[in-house]
């Protein structure tokens, strides 16, 4: 591995005073001799200044203050270093000064995956997703986009920045702002999962947010329709020819057990005569397993 030099130093423009006579501090970051300069927007009489601490000399509150804030600039110049190697970044000079300053556009945005995902998901339609699970990724993705600006004031989030305490309060977010039941929030998360999943397959995210995070369902009471609101439903005359037709559909879901989305697709070379008797022979859309029903 080549090895990196990596420095950081403060220091007042000399050459540049203000309208008050003081004259403004900045910080200099050099790795392998390379630099980057940024203001870091306060400014001070030169005779103020320890050039050779990097810093300002005395005890007054504001050397105090001041000193205090050189000192956690230079811990997070540090640490955005560190953040680079991490992610298997370029350690520069300018993308330490970027990273800082939160300007750094080389990291993928959870959107950005998310989008990506189900533009895939689109085009795969009819092939491995149904329509409807490409439009529930698509609300899915409004929730989070949501969240994002609610939680975090921002139009989107590094990966980097998708942590443990994301996902606690993506779920809290949901239950609470957007009044989801549990099992419907925990089928959400699921999702988020997936997208999860393929930036930590592509090496886009270092940590999984979901470790250690359990997933379970509520069980939920069923309802049914007993033989008598069945009936009342079958003997119901419609005047209007299309809820008829609504009628008599869900009729025969009730009775072979298909679910609409199964019904809709259902077509004249699914019905089949054996022995006499008709049966509908199917793939079910959802589990893809065939079905026999007598009818």
């Amino acid at each position: 591995m080549k090895r990196v030099t990596f420095k950081v130093l403060l220091f007042i423009k000399r050459t540049k005073k203000l309208k008050d006579g003081t004259s403004p501090i900045f910080a200099r970051i050099t790795v392998n001799s390379e630099r980057a300069e940024f203001s870091l927007h306060e400014s001070i009489e030169q005779s103020q200044w320890n050039n050779l601490r990097g810093c300002i000399q005395g005890k007054t509150k504001n050397a105090i203050r001041l000193n205090s804030y050189f000192e956690i600039v230079k811990a997070k110049l540090h640490n955005h270093r560190m953040k680079l190697e991490e992610y298997d970044k370029e350690v520069t000079a300018l993308n330490i000064k970027n990273s800082y300053l939160g300007i750094d556009t080389s990291e993928k945005t959870i959107l950005e995956v998310f989008d990506e995902h189900n533009v895939r998901c689109e085009n795969l339609i009819g092939i491995d997703f149904a329509a409807g699970t490409y439009e529930r990724y698509k609300a899915f993705y409004n929730h989070v986009e949501r969240f994002i600006e609610f939680k975090y004031h921002k139009k989107d989030l590094k990966l980097h920045e998708v942590t443990h305490n994301f996902i606690k309060d993506f779920e809290f977010y949901l239950k609470t702002e957007r009044s989801c039941a549990h099992n419907t929030a925990t089928k959400y998360l699921k999702n988020f999962k997936k997208i999860t999943k393929i930036a930590l397959a592509n090496g886009w995210l270092k940590a999984d947010p979901f470790l250690n995070i359990k997933f379970h369902l509520d069980e939920v009471d069923m309802d049914f329709l007993n033989e008598i609101e069945l009936t009342t439903i079958m003997e119901k005359k419609f005047e209007i020819e299309r809820l008829q037709q609504v009628k008599d559909i869900y009729i025969f879901c009730c009775f072979t057990g298909l679910a609409f989305v199964d019904v809709k697709s259902l077509a004249y070379t699914d019905i089949q005569n054996i022995d006499g008797k008709y049966w509908v022979k199917k793939k079910r859309q959802k589990t893809k397993n065939w079905c026999n029903i007598p009818l």
